[in-house]
């Protein structure tokens, strides 16, 4: 039987992170080169191809303990090497909720 990491198909389109919840409490976490998580964007591994991708997905869904939900989410590099969410969503999940905050364009 395949499992369900194998059979998806996972396709980037330019510099991607693996993201999570911290399962004690559901702080987003991003898998680092160290192989832990951290709660610090600036210390989540790069991935940049399909097959980066798919290895490092592949070891955070093995690591079942300290994070959840594992999955690929896009980011920006700037050029001062700095990185930042690369959709709103992430920018959501990263920076909490928006209720009460006016909405950016």
């Amino acid at each position: 039987m395949t499992s369900p990491l194998e059979q998806k198909k996972i396709k980037i389109a330019g510099p991607s992170v693996v993201t999570a919840n911290r399962t004690w409490d559901g702080i987003v976490v991003y898998r680092t080169a160290a192989k832990s998580w951290s709660a610090d964007l600036s210390e989540a591994a790069i991935v940049r191809n399909s097959d980066e991708a798919k290895a490092l997905l592949a070891e955070s869904v093995a690591d079942d303990v300290g994070a959840i939900g594992p999955y690929i989410a896009p980011v920006q590099v700037g050029a001062d090497g700095k990185i930042e969410p690369g959709n709103l969503r992430e920018q959501i999940r990263r920076t909490g909720v928006t209720i009460g905050q006016s909405a950016q364009a």
